[in-house]
């Protein structure tokens, strides 16, 4: 068995991809697999991976048709075989010491996750995110947390990051789960981690960063919010409630919904009607609360 499986979803990313498999192929943990999902890519994306195959016997190619990112995370969970998982960005890159280091720390304390940092770097022309992935300083190392005791400690500082690149997960875990990821969504890692998170019960934290997360013009994060955005948040809502997740779901429902409201200003107003009314039929004005609904609808971006 690999120790480490790496989940590569690939779309017309040629242009970062040599960054991205020097960095994993430099990796010190050398009983990895890298499986390189190629999600329907129009670019030279296939011949870049296939020139990393011919020198690296650890990388797997996947063809499919354009379905996604969460359709390529989950067509490479079906074939990984590694003890932990890492989803990896593909134009992301990762520290030399990355994966040994956190598939150490994880069987030593037989963790089922390990969280640990990022930094980024943006590309010209990106929208900059007003928030970052440092949240390692609210954690203790060596203390082991229940997913929920995380997830409330993140949200009691405002910190809580859902993406998927900033966790290492315990195969046999995340299968006994059956959690997968949401097709026909963006902001589906919100979706994956937090269910993740509400299910686990041993994750511990690494004070180190190992990641540089690249922000492009074209990336989900590298664009203004608009519709979509919220339109997917709320099926994220809708998704959590269905876990009956108890006091902790529904504190984050109180956490997100309001943020994601309140960032919604910046939809044109004639989309706000819609979304405003999805979010009223699903019972969500006591979660968003007063301040966000307003901001919602009387602060306007100034393009408005």
């Amino acid at each position: 068995m690999n120790k480490v499986s790496v989940i590569l979803p690939i779309y017309n990313v040629g242009l970062y991809l040599d960054d991205t498999f020097t960095s994993l192929m430099g990796q010190t943990l050398r009983d990895i697999e890298i499986i390189a999902v190629n999600d329907g890519s129009t670019d030279d994306s296939e011949e870049i991976i296939r020139k990393y195959m011919a020198s690296d016997r650890r990388i797997t190619l996947v063809n499919q048709e354009n379905r996604g990112q969460a359709a390529a995370r989950n067509a490479g969970m079906a074939v990984a075989t590694g003890e932990y998982i890492y989803f990896m960005d593909a134009d992301d890159t990762i520290h030399p010491d990355a994966l040994k280091t956190c598939h150490e720390y994880a069987s030593v304390n037989n963790a089922d996750m390990c969280v640990f940092d990022a930094d980024t770097v943006y590309e010209e022309g990106a929208c900059p995110i007003s928030w970052n992935y440092r949240q390692s300083r609210f954690l203790e190392e060596g203390r082991a947390y229940t997913g929920e005791e995380l997830l409330n400690i993140m949200m009691d500082n405002g910190r809580y990051n859902s993406v998927v690149w900033l966790y290492m997960v315990r195969r046999s875990f995340l299968k006994g789960t059956g959690i997968s990821f949401y097709n026909g969504i963006i902001h589906e890692d919100e979706l994956f981690s937090t269910s993740l998170f509400l299910k686990c019960r041993s994750v511990f934290c690494i004070r180190k960063v190992f990641v540089t997360h690249r922000i492009r013009t074209g990336s989900t994060m590298g664009t203004g919010f608009t519709r979509r955005n919220l339109d997917c948040y709320m099926t994220v809502a809708d998704e959590i409630k269905k876990l009956n997740g108890g006091q902790t779901a529904e504190r984050y429902l109180g956490f997100m919904l309001p943020i994601v409201f309140y960032t919604g200003h910046l939809i044109p107003l004639k989309y706000k009607f819609g979304l405003f009314a999805r979010a009223v039929k699903s019972g969500y004005m006591g979660y968003i609360g007063l301040k966000s609904i307003l901001v919602f609808w009387l602060k306007r971006a100034w393009w408005q």
